[in-house]
């Protein structure tokens, strides 16, 4: 009998549900916008239960569509997008909504604690910079502004760990995903009171969920949530991982040959060492879900998400020509950037429309716009900007470690030839893509066929599910004229630095949205 894997990955903006069979083939897949609110500047959030809904409702569609019996399924995991915070209360249900890790709210408590000391005095248990998005720094904005919230909270998750909790009942905190909290003692692998002390946070300790590893068992889908989903009662649940790791593994990155990039809703650019980087170099060391490694991590939220929303408000005329003729508008979009010869597109963009990796204040810009430029200008230069800004951290990560064979490429330009091609030219190396729509849903699935025992580790499961997509080599005179083109990027970026100060209407609010 053929094994299934579910695996389910609650990203920033959609919910989704993937079948696999033990060689990673996907069965199918269904997905769901979850909305999110942002009642104040700064605050992105999402009512936790309409995200639960959700997730029983694509699950639904999962199993009707793939005509596969529930009982057949051996093993679900989860996984997720890390930072943002959802807390669940007393109560028995949320304590507040879902917090997305687009969330800016709480900018002032890393610069805060950068001045006076905090962010020193625990970067030896930590190993990264503090960022606002992280659970630390939201549940200190909490513990200021409304510290009724944290008084009710029962439990703290991320967001798979709160997807787990309602499918088993089971409070438990995935070791990957918390790494990447603030809140956890990554040198030492355990929560600490003394840490969480430093941050004045200490009265937390116990609304963390016990630690769990990524490939264990977690508990069994209980008849709740069979109920609500059409899962067979009883079926194992693993730990799942952070949605990074996930890509990573379903990318075939589990040794330090290859970096992997996720162009998602967040610039996430990796690699996996036995060491983690300390000298303050790189922006975040996380555990990974294969124990001897850790994980090597500089990102930020200016990826693929930029170029959803150019083409949400820029592209109707386009959209409408698409739907005509029968193409999806990211086909269209392509076919116009294509058009535009890189040495043709003097425009930069820079994509800070959800943050930056240059400063916390920086906002999204077109710059060197003339007459002649058009539309198809605008969507070659936001493709290119994309691609900078992750040069930047991989330029960042190169300084760490000797150069990669490949960058592995998962999310959303992974799905674009030309935009592939652009990657490869920039970076100045080969991208190889995997053959999976869905590779964070993959990757957890991974987790879920070691966990019920079908993979003995990460690695067999690797070796069993992993199929590599196209290699693009870089072109040599490409990647001299956009080294040209990058230096133009990195000079427009450096010389705004100075004037984002005051600009930005983020300010702390001490107030909760009604």
């Amino acid at each position: 009998m053929h094994h299934y894997f579910l695996g389910i990955d609650n990203g920033g903006t959609v919910a989704k549900a993937a079948l696999f069979d033990e060689t990673g083939a996907e069965i199918t897949m269904a997905s769901e916008t979850v909305p999110f609110s942002s009642p104040k500047p700064g605050f992105v959030e999402r009512d936790m239960l309409a995200l639960w809904h959700a997730n029983c409702r694509i699950i639904r569609e999962v199993l009707q569509n793939s005509q596969i019996p529930s009982t057949h399924i051996a093993a679900v995991a989860c996984t997720g997008h890390g930072k943002g915070l959802y807390l669940w209360g007393k109560e028995e249900h949320p304590a507040y909504p879902g917090i997305v890790s687009t969330d800016t709210r709480a900018w002032e408590y890393p610069l805060r604690w950068e001045k006076n000391g905090t962010a020193h005095a625990v970067y030896a248990k930590t190993f990264q910079r503090i960022l606002a998005c992280q659970p630390v720094s939201l549940l200190a904005w909490f513990k200021d502004h409304a510290p009724e919230v944290v008084s009710r909270t029962k439990w703290i998750f991320e967001a798979k760990d709160f997807i787990r909790f309602m499918l088993t009942g089971e409070a438990q905190a995935e070791i990957t995903d918390y790494s990447g909290s603030g809140l956890l003692n990554i040198r030492d692998r355990c929560f600490d009171r003394e840490l969480l002390d430093t941050y004045g946070l200490s009265d937390i300790h116990e609304k963390l969920p016990p630690l769990v590893q990524s490939t264990e068992l977690c508990g069994k889908i209980s008849a709740p949530a069979a109920h609500a989903t059409g899962l067979m009662e009883g079926t194992p649940v693993a730990g799942g991982m952070f949605d990074i790791d996930a890509c990573a593994v379903a990318s075939g990155v589990i040794d330090e040959r290859y970096v992997g990039v996720v162009a998602g809703t967040w610039s996430i650019n990796e690699y996996v060492s036995k060491r983690p980087v300390t000298d303050g170099s790189i922006m975040m060391n996380s555990l990974f879900c294969i124990p001897e490694y850790y994980l090597i991590e500089e990102s930020s939220p200016t990826s693929a998400g930029n170029y959803e929303w150019f083409i949400n408000f820029f592209l109707d005329k386009e959209k409408k020509e698409a739907n005509e003729t029968g193409v999806s508008i990211f086909e269209l979009a392509e076919r116009m950037a294509r058009d535009i010869a890189p040495e043709e597109c003097d425009l930069v963009f820079l994509p800070f429309l959800f943050g930056s990796n240059y400063n916390p204040e920086a906002r999204a810009c077109f710059v060197g716009f003339s007459a002649r430029h058009t539309r198809a200008h605008m969507i070659r230069a936001v493709l290119e900007g994309i691609a900078f800004s992750h040069k930047t951290h991989i330029d960042k990560l190169g300084a760490t470690r000797t150069p990669p064979l490949a960058i592995r490429l998962t999310g959303g330009a992974a799905k674009s030839k030309a935009w592939v091609q652009i990657f490869a030219d920039v970076i100045g190396l080969p991208v190889e893509t995997v053959l999976t729509s869905e590779p964070g849903a993959l990757g957890c699935a991974m987790s879920a066929a070691v966990a019920c025992g079908l993979y003995k580790d990460l690695r067999e499961a690797v070796s069993h599910m992993v199929r590599r997509g196209e290699r693009v080599e870089p072109g040599a005179n490409a990647t001299e004229m956009y080294q040209k083109k990058y230096n133009i990027y990195k000079d427009i970026a450096d010389s705004l630095d100075h004037s984002w100060k005051g600009f930005s209407s983020q300010t702390p609010s001490t107030e909760l949205p009604s």
